[in-house]
């Protein structure tokens, strides 16, 4: 996949191109490239995505902090995989967000990208306010020499794939559910930072994270069965995002991995982790040692959920 940041490298290249702004790279939004690669195959063109570096809502509104559930870089990464030919990045701009549908289509789509057939969303709409529709689109396509082409709906409407129902499902600690429509496994990336140190103590020892991208989805407070990629290897992990009620470390929420059969200093280290199974919830034990116990039996479980 080729990514054009400036529109004047395709010089000219006709393309067909669907247009979005694609978080999460899910199952829904797979089903839609896969019929984009199918119309550019069948009329001999290259095939283009065309997304947005930010999200609209936050360009329009200062105060707006969405949900994530990439990074950029992480659905640049995610879009390479589905095999289309480029991804243009187009800046979202007050300006942009102005231009009515036939604008849009005309000038941005048509006189500047060159996009000769356009697969449309079935349920995607765009342009000033919405207010226009398909039938529309198909008017101001032709317009200016191009097609405009319905994608169908993903298994028929049956199944509910989304970005906010992943969202959704995060939020609730079913990561497993989150990960089918994603198609892989949720990721959180981030830097090891110092931490309280208290698992050390306990014989946990942890990797506390600080996320890089501040807008992404962390999941729901408990206990997690991770893959740890660190310095690139591939470890086990029992990952707890929560407050620490048995600490009384008051509501700040912390996100720490024990990282199975590993030691050594890792601080300032870049770590990911991919969320497989929900292990429990969070619990206010009465004593350390009634914590340690049940740290103990998670490890276990881990090791053992956790298989190639």
């Amino acid at each position: 996949m080729i990514v054009v940041r400036d529109t004047e490298l395709l010089k000219g290249k006709k393309l067909a191109a669907t247009i979005g702004f694609f978080d999460g790279v899910h199952l829904g939004h797979r089903f839609l490239i896969n019929e984009l690669k199918e119309v550019a195959q069948a009329r001999d063109l290259p095939s283009a995505v065309i997304t947005f570096p930010e999200h609209p809502r936050a360009v329009l509104h200062s105060d707006y902090q969405p949900k994530l559930l990439n990074s950029f870089e992480e659905k640049l990464e995610q879009l390479a995989s589905t095999g289309i030919d480029y991804c243009i990045v187009l800046d979202f701009t007050i300006e942009l967000s102005h231009l009515t549908a036939r604008e849009f289509i005309s000038n941005v789509l048509a006189d500047k990208l060159h996009v000769e057939a356009l697969l449309i969303g079935y349920d995607h709409r765009f342009g000033h306010d919405r207010t226009d529709g398909f039938e529309q689109y198909v008017t101001y396509g032709a317009a200016c020499g191009m097609e405009v082409v319905k994608a169908s709906p993903y298994d028929e409407g049956r199944t509910a794939v989304s970005s906010s129902e992943i969202r959704k499902l995060l939020t609730e600690c079913r990561v497993e559910e989150a990960n089918k429509l994603l198609t892989y496994p949720y990721q959180l990336r981030g830097t090891i930072v110092n931490g309280y140190k208290v698992g050390r103590k306990l014989g946990f020892p942890t990797a506390n994270i600080q996320v890089d991208e501040p807008f992404k989805i962390v999941p729901g407070i408990g206990v997690y069965a991770v893959w740890v990629y660190l310095n690139g290897e591939k470890y086990k992990g029992m990952l707890y995002i929560g407050d620490r009620p048995t600490l009384d470390n008051g509501s700040n929420i912390t996100l720490e991995v024990n990282i199975l059969d590993f030691s050594g200093d890792i601080y300032n280290n870049e770590i990911t982790v991919a969320f497989i199974y929900y292990v429990r919830g969070d619990i206010k034990f009465g004593s350390l040692e009634e914590l340690k116990e049940q740290l103990g039996k998670d490890r276990n479980t881990v090791g053992k959920l956790l298989t190639e």
